[in-house]
């Protein structure tokens, strides 16, 4: 997917410009709305308390966690809708999942319910264009602007790139659309896959 960048590296954002960047831009993003690209397996989210009870093995916790979410994720996608865009995610999963992926699609299965739709790929279907290593994590507002999150061997977030060449974002969001259509509606790949898991071995 890099090719799809050009000779154009992005502008390097500390994390405080990016998320002040992107917070101004995404409740004004206009069509084709926002897309998102996740590939990596593994992420590490300190931040955040559910998946803090995740990683020190308190699997049954974590869901109520991220259940008692659900008036949070309501309001959120509701004022989304009425902001005349939506948001649309492509998640790249490896078989077997990782313990992170397999919490992580939890989430991402109640983001679906009320409104943040997902579709699921594996990896065969962007091992075209990973010839020189795994598609980035990036996500588009509109054709505006692209970020590019960018994690340290960790896995925690560090930093972010921005490109606001119309034209580049452009390609860049019909190519993660492109990969949305082929891929599997989140809600019948949980059916299939998670829900008959067993809770994961952390650590």
């Amino acid at each position: 997917m890099h090719e799809l960048f050009g000779r154009d590296p992005g502008e390097l954002l500390s994390l405080q410009d990016y998320w002040a960047d992107f917070e101004a831009r995404f409740w004004k993003t206009t069509a084709p709305g926002f897309w998102k690209l996740e590939r990596q397996q593994t992420f590490k989210e300190p931040g955040d308390e559910g998946w803090r009870a995740f990683a020190e093995g308190r699997w049954e916790e974590s869901l109520r966690i991220l259940d008692d979410r659900r008036d949070e994720f309501e309001v959120y996608y509701r004022r989304i809708a009425d902001s005349g865009f939506a948001t649309r995610r492509v998640r790249v999963v490896d078989q077997p999942l990782t313990p992170y992926l397999q919490w992580e699609l939890h989430v991402l299965r109640l983001r679906h319910e009320y409104g943040g739709l997902t579709r699921v790929i594996d990896s065969d279907q962007v091992a075209f264009v990973e010839t020189a290593g795994p598609v980035p994590e990036v996500y588009t507002l509109g054709t505006e602007v692209m970020y590019e999150a960018v994690y340290d061997t960790d896995g925690v977030l560090e930093t972010a790139r921005r490109w606001e060449d119309p034209a580049l974002v452009a390609r860049c969001q019909q190519f993660i659309e492109a990969r949305y259509l082929d891929g599997e509606p989140l809600d019948e790949f949980f059916a299939r896959k998670v829900a008959p898991l067993e809770p994961p071995t952390v650590g």
